[in-house]
């Protein structure tokens, strides 16, 4: 009796032990950094990111020209380890690698994070700077940034995110939270592996840890607003292809174009296919039997004019180079349809001779590149299907459809804590964010937000970039507007995240 008593207070003692050791842990996470500190750091260590993001620049990998995949996912590895990551692995996913990150800091709050590797495509002689020497240049009303392929989608705003890892370690602070990496190098291309690499089971049970996912982004405007975006567009990406062998019809290899007389085209086959697909204007979709979107709410209707209200017009269409909105609709309307509206969008035509001057040819084949862009309620197959059917009702059914990628859209609760927490810190910043229902472009949030994982998913980031899939794209370093952060703030604004996240009052305070 007396061993088992003894036994009995030993595990209540050990019990005690564990408890008060586990709510020391949770109180030195839930502590107040010392923000001057790594600020400090991150001030000391400006120059050494800034040439770390220029290096990494240096190194595209495309997916569509099947460039340097190997070497991008070991560098994203190599960089991940640097910046403190225990665990990292590159994943084999049957197309480009990914790679898979774990830093655990002891803490009671774990965060995912999702990372590309991979840029766009890019013509040299499109560009007034070298587009992989990634130039520091002067930007008339910015700034001084750093020019080149992915300085802004994503490699900017994702250094700034492994910088701040890095100055909160050599600033001797406590890691706030723990953190799930997870980074792909397909995305450019419509991510068609992203569910082997996330959906592993053991990277999924990692994420299932987290109170949700966010992707590094420079979110402010050249004015320094900033949106937060609930949610997402989906994307198809594909080729239609007529061929004149597929067809039936028309040569089976480029031949005299006087033979046009006596001889079908391709090219005009798929040009006509082309046109059943939208409505006179193209702006209107017209594949039969394809998925309807759900019409806005009276809440998306209310941000949307709230934060079209903020932001100028003028300014808008003239980043843009577009004088009108289709139809001639306002402001307002025009972000409605923006968010609200599915799209198919010819990206290039090719067929033929291309060159200078003239070949006299008639093509045997003839390709457009598409990207189809989704809203809730519709899906990636319901949108394929419809079309391959609908190209088969008009007698198309010999064009072949040739998906190379794509997802569903993606939605957010403004309520989750990642969202409130982004709007705490905005707001301790200066900024009143504005609410958004749903980016126009597209990133592979769906696999975050929909089962098996069902978390929030979204984007966050102070600093300003553009140039995005363009000539000329850029990050803001040095910013010439205080209401805009440069690189260092982007930097803070990370750390001010992470420590939100990692704050048990942290919902709440956002709330407030």
């Amino acid at each position: 009796m007396a061993a088992t008593g003894l036994g009995r207070r030993a595990r209540v003692r050990a019990l005690g032990l564990a408890t008060l050791a586990a709510c020391m842990a949770m109180t030195a996470h839930a502590a107040p950094p010392d923000r001057d500190a790594i600020k400090a750091q991150v001030a000391q260590r400006h120059d050494t990111a800034v040439k770390a993001l220029q290096e990494w620049i240096a190194l595209p990998s495309i997916a569509a020209e099947d460039r340097n995949p190997a070497q991008g996912a070991e560098y994203m590895a190599r960089l991940a380890r640097e910046a403190g990551f225990q665990h990292v692995e590159v994943v084999d996913t049957g197309g480009k690698p990914g790679v898979f990150a774990t830093l655990d800091a002891g803490a009671p709050t774990t965060v995912g994070v999702y990372y590309m590797y991979d840029v766009k495509q890019y013509d040299p002689a499109e560009w007034t700077s070298p587009p992989l020497e990634a130039r520091l240049i002067d930007k008339p009303g910015l700034g001084k940034a750093v020019v080149g392929r992915g300085a802004t989608n994503q490699k900017g705003p994702e250094m700034a995110f492994l910088t701040a890892l890095h100055a909160i370690r050599d600033a001797k602070q406590t890691m706030p939270v723990n953190l799930v990496l997870v980074a792909e190098g397909e995305e450019e291309i419509g991510s068609p592996n992203i569910g082997k690499l996330v959906l592993r089971p053991d990277i999924q049970a990692a994420l299932k840890k987290s109170i949700g996912v966010f992707m590094p982004m420079g979110l402010q405007d050249p004015a320094g607003a900033v949106t937060v975006n609930l949610g997402a567009k989906g994307v198809v990406e594909l080729e239609l292809v007529a061929d004149g062998k597929a067809w039936g019809r028309g040569p089976s290899k480029d031949v005299h174009s006087s033979l046009k007389a006596m001889v079908d085209s391709p090219a005009w086959r798929l040009v006509k296919a082309l046109d059943t697909l939208v409505s006179e204007d193209g702006n209107t979709v017209t594949i039969d039997g394809f998925p309807k979107p759900a019409p806005l709410s009276a809440q998306d209707r209310a941000m949307i004019a709230r934060s079209t209200g903020a932001r100028d017009e003028a300014t808008a269409r003239k980043s843009l180079g577009v004088p009108h909105w289709i139809d001639d609709l306002s402001w307002e309307k025009a972000n409605e349809r923006l968010v609200s509206q599915p799209t198919v969008n010819i990206q290039g035509l090719v067929g033929g001779y291309t060159g200078v001057g003239g070949k006299t040819v008639l093509p045997h084949r003839a390709v457009a590149k598409i990207d189809m862009r989704l809203v809730p309620p519709m899906t990636r197959d319901g949108a394929v299907a419809a079309l391959k059917a609908h190209l088969a009702k008009r007698g198309y059914g010999d064009i072949a459809v040739n998906v190379s990628g794509g997802y569903d859209p993606t939605s957010t609760d403004a309520d989750s804590r990642l969202i409130q927490a982004q709007v705490a810190v905005l707001r301790r910043n200066g900024v009143e964010p504005l609410m958004w229902p749903r980016l126009a472009g597209s990133y592979p949030g769906f696999v975050f937000t929909q089962p098996p994982l069902s978390l929030p998913a979204g984007h966050f980031g102070l600093g300003h970039g553009g140039g995005a899939h363009a000539p000329d794209e850029f990050f803001l370093i040095e910013s010439s507007n205080p209401k805009v952060q440069g690189f260092d703030g982007a930097v803070m604004s990370y750390v001010d995240y992470l420590y939100e996240l990692g704050s048990s009052t942290g919902s709440a305070a956002a709330a407030k």
